[in-house]
């Protein structure tokens, strides 16, 4: 065991090497004049070299509304883009904060309804603000803590009035929306670190999650003439799909939107049908399919892969699971919501959508981001620093109720982050990667995954060191389609190759995820142990592999890497793979268990949980689908 450890962590290293190798070649090559020879450099070459950038693509400061009215009134956009980059900052509860290993790319995205107006209003420097209505009603209750107790449920029904008189001044919009723009162009540095313009446009019907982030490739020459399309324009998806294609028809930039938390949007996220109570058609599919490249699976209001009603024979379906009703809890959940709420179902759905109209709807890569709202993207497990500030380190935090979530701390995830593969850390290279979906998330550990499937990969493709480019050339990454095995008469296979993240947990196991729809109309998802460390082997007569063990020592909040493997590679076929059905396959890999936020509070804290609140955690990485189309 030992021996093929340390084998397993050499080949790891070799692949550090490798990327590193990579990074040195961004740039501009320096021409010299007559005949250049060409280059000795395989990077150099190899255009389909890739490297692995880290992110966060959901995060709120005091311009969010909601978190400037739980006590975020002092953390800027610019601390954001600090902290993300590795700056120390000053946290809302006074304690300095600083990200051990910094981010290569963050989008601020604050929510577009009423964007940064409580801080001016607070401040009271604005005078178009301080003359509208609405803004000296606010102001004054800003000055109350009586009446600020109230102010956030009454902006929260504001967000979705098309009352004039609650709209923002337009020129207060602009204003702050330059001082948005203006904040990601001066903290973007191509190769070092990418800095995105965006916004949250906040729909929410009745209590029902139909948020979605919007993402510019953009700098401010082109951002800068358009506004952000609100809730209080409109509550429907389709319509911020036709602003989005206005600000790419104006200015010829680019723009996407990454939709998330679909498990609190109480069946609404994936229906059958529009908010208008169509269904679904090929248009439709074509539009959201164009605009929502990306999912935003996990974060800190639970992970949306699966639930364990749909998925009742998959052990690892209960994981963070936020099930009982809509975003405000102001209707419960019934058990028929599900089907439309979740990642996976959400794909199988596409699959069968596809089959009526012959486009997928819900054909989507996923991430992980934080929807942090103290303005610092914190996810790891061992040092968590809340997603709001009354979560922000203290005694008490674990069973305070979130302001706005109606949650107890102890229910908030550490997720997640958002991993790329791209050649180059530059805004353009970024975004080209979120739309082809060569992106993946993981719930806060930094797992380095890989992904390809193809027809004509050799035996042993997997465990050559040149694997990523064979897999380029003989098929296509995380996000791309399979097409032809029906006339081809093959069978694909896929290899995956996973790492520990350096400064985590060990790997319990790769598994694949296929999801298809049968002869009979019948959704079908099927879950495949493809990579067990510590030799375990599926037991065939239950399916299932053995546990990897616990290591996990709850009166110190520690555990050791005696368990587990710090990386699992494997080439896998589909032993029931029909070349006539329609399916998608997508990674998950999971690490041995280790203590949860909540048992390093009991240590530090030094008090005790109470009954029913989890202990430890088994994080993972999620990759995008691979879609194979007859």
């Amino acid at each position: 065991m030992a021996d093929n450890k340390l084998r397993l962590k050499i080949r790891g290293l070799s692949g550090l090497v490798l990327a590193a190798s990579a990074s040195i070649a961004v740039g501009a090559v320096p021409k010299s004049d007559g005949v250049q020879p060409a280059s000795y450099s395989p990077v150099v070459r190899d255009e389909t070299v890739t490297n692995l950038y880290w992110g966060d693509t959901h995060l709120h400061t005091r311009s969010s509304a909601d978190a400037f009215t739980a006590h975020n009134e002092g953390i800027t956009r610019e601390d954001a883009f600090r902290f993300a980059m590795g700056l120390p900052v000053r946290a809302s509860n006074g304690m300095a904060v600083k990200l051990r290993r910094p981010l290569d790319f963050l989008v601020v995205t604050d929510h577009a309804e009423y964007l940064g107006v409580f801080a001016r209003l607070n401040e009271g420097r604005d005078p178009v603000l301080m003359r509208w209505p609405l803004g000296q009603r606010w102001a004054e209750m800003l000055r109350s803590a009586e009446q600020r107790v109230g102010l956030g449920e009454e902006f929260a029904d504001a967000i979705q009035s098309t009352d004039p008189a609650k709209k923002t001044p337009e020129s207060v919009r602009q204003s702050i929306w330059d001082e948005v723009w203006q904040a990601a162009d001066r903290f973007n540095a191509p190769s070092r670190f990418s800095a995105f313009s965006g916004y949250e446009w906040t729909s929410m019907l009745k209590g029902d999650n139909l948020h979605r982030i919007v993402m510019f490739r953009d700098g401010g020459e082109k951002v800068g003439q358009t506004l952000p399309f609100s809730a209080q324009d409109s509550t429907d998806p389709e319509d911020l799909w036709a602003a989005l294609q206005t600000y790419e028809d104006m200015t010829g930039g680019q723009v996407l939107a990454i939709a998330h938390n679909g498990n609190v949007s109480n069946g609404r996220m994936f229906a059958p049908e529009t908010l208008s109570g169509v269904a679904l058609s090929s248009d439709y599919a074509r539009r959201r399919s164009r605009w929502e490249p990306v999912y935003e699976m996990t974060q800190v209001k639970g992970t949306g892969e699966t639930h364990p009603a749909l998925s009742p024979t998959d052990e690892f379906a209960n994981f963070e699971i936020w099930d009982k009703g809509n975003i405000s809890l102001s209707a419960p959940k019934q058990g028929w919501m599900l089907r439309y709420e979740y990642a996976r179902s959400g794909l199988l759905e596409g699959l069968a959508h596809e089959q009526r109209i012959g486009i997928n709807p819900f054909k989507f890569g996923m991430i992980g981001s934080s929807d942090s709202h103290t303005g610092y993207s914190a996810v790891a497990e061992h040092d968590f620093w809340g997603k709001f500030p009354e979560s922000e380190p203290s005694a008490n935090r674990v069973e305070a109720k979130m302001a706005g979530v109606l949650q107890e701390s102890w229910e908030l995830g550490a997720s997640g982050l958002a991993a790329v593969w791209a050649p180059e850390n530059s805004r353009e290279a970024i975004f080209a990667a979120f739309k082809r979906r060569e992106v993946y998330g993981t719930t806060g550990s930094r797992i380095m995954l890989r992904f390809f499937g193809g027809f004509d990969f050799a035996p042993g493709d997997v465990d050559r060191p040149n694997y990523a480019q064979i897999g380029y050339r003989k098929g296509v990454p995380m996000g791309g389609d399979l097409i032809g095995g029906l006339k081809k008469g093959r069978r694909p296979s896929f290899m995956v190759v996973a790492a520990k993240d350096p400064d985590e947990a060990n790997l319990d196991r790769i598994q694949i995820v296929k999801g298809w729809v049968d002869g009979k109309g019948q959704l079908r998802e099927k879950v495949y142990d493809v990579a067990l460390s510590d030799g375990r082997r599926v037991n065939r007569r239950t399916g299932k592999a053995p546990p990897v063990g616990n290591t996990v020592d709850l009166k110190t909040a520690t555990y050791t890497n005696s368990i587990g493997d710090p990386e699992l590679a494997v080439q896998w076929t589909d032993p029931n793979f029909d070349p006539s059905i329609r399916a998608f396959y997508y990674v998950r890999v999971i690490e041995i268990p280790k203590p949860r936020w909540t048992a390093y509070d009991a240590v530090f804290f030094q008090r005790a949980m109470k009954a029913g609140i989890p202990m430890t955690v088994q994080d993972r990485a999620y990759s995008s689908p691979i879609w194979y189309e007859p």
